[in-house]
């Protein structure tokens, strides 16, 4: 016999409203707003953890085995403060992209009594989603793996454990863009420490046996050339995207616009909001840790599927 708990989260997820039911979407709006916004997928959240350890693998390569033991104190100092806040800001990016919700559609907003309030002109068609029983506003896509339709949804990036959707696309452009240049800065520190122990003694270039930090520096080699290969391309297709105003499900399926595009500076304007400032390149623009509390205080956070 399942508790009155469980039997609440199934009525959550399997709930099917009636047509004399009642919705309110504003209300609906504004309890998503009062949720954390996180994805049970295992592989998804396998893949973000690895994401993290990958980062402070790094940071520790680059800390303990190529600047602590530098004779050089500014070139260890710049290099470490550019490094660590580089990564700092990757995390923080990644984070957003995660707990953000992507541009949810409300479930199962596809009654009469909300179609009646939209007003809809004779002939109108609409479409309503027979997964998730919601009305699929224009350049709404299913997801199956956050099993919500997603608004403007680009993709489903299991790095980030989240659609990359309407509301969370920047973040996810700013993740790929310090991923990118953190791992530039590692292969860089790589190239000029191996050219030092080179000139130099093995022995005094590190504070680890040679054969540990070959084997180190390798790998956060080939970690950095396959993290920057990978992330500086889908930086790339981002804002091409964007300056398009064109997801990647539009530009595979081939989608014809049926809507005003917004091209070049308008396009970025729309994602990042407002006029170009450092606030675009800032993934804490936006955070407020107050809200965080409040949501914490009334009875913890919720998970959103």
């Amino acid at each position: 016999m399942q508790s009155p708990g469980h039997r609440f989260r199934d009525v959550e997820h399997h709930l099917l409203l009636a047509e004399n039911d009642s919705y309110d979407s504003s209300s609906s709006e504004a309890d998503m707003a009062e949720r954390v916004w996180f994805i049970r997928d295992g592989c998804g959240m396998v893949c973000a953890i690895m994401t993290w350890l990958l980062v402070v693998y790094a940071d520790f390569v680059v800390t303990f085995v190529m600047l602590l033991p530098s004779k050089d104190f500014w070139y260890s100092v710049i290099n470490g403060i550019l490094f660590n806040c580089l990564a700092v800001l990757a995390l923080s990016s990644h984070l957003r992209t995660m707990l953000t919700d992507p541009g949810a559609v409300p479930k199962g907003n596809a009654t009469k009594e909300y179609m009646d309030n939209l007003q809809l002109k004779p002939g109108e068609v609409i479409y309503k989603c027979p997964k998730c029983r919601s009305i699929k506003p224009e350049r709404a896509h299913h997801c199956s793996i956050c099993k919500r339709c997603i608004r403007k949804m680009d993709h489903h990036c299991p790095w980030v454990n989240n659609c990359v959707g309407e509301k969370n696309q920047r973040f996810f452009v700013l993740f790929t863009m310090y991923i990118a240049l953190i791992s530039a800065h590692a292969l860089i520190l790589c190239g000029f420490q191996f050219f030092s122990c080179v000139q130099g003694q093995w022995t005094e270039c590190s504070d680890f046996s040679p054969p540990v930090t070959v084997i180190l520096m390798i790998i956060l080699f080939l970690e950095g050339f396959l993290f920057l290969t990978f992330t500086a391309v889908m930086f790339g297709t981002q804002i091409h995207s964007i300056c398009n105003d064109e997801t990647e499900i539009e530009r595979l399926k081939s989608e014809k616009p049926t809507w005003e595009r917004r091209l070049r500076w308008e396009g970025m304007k729309s994602v990042f909001g407002g006029q170009p400032s450092l606030l675009w390149i800032s993934p804490f623009a936006g955070f407020q840790i107050r809200r965080l509390l409040l949501r914490t205080k009334k009875g913890g956070p919720e998970f959103s599927v």
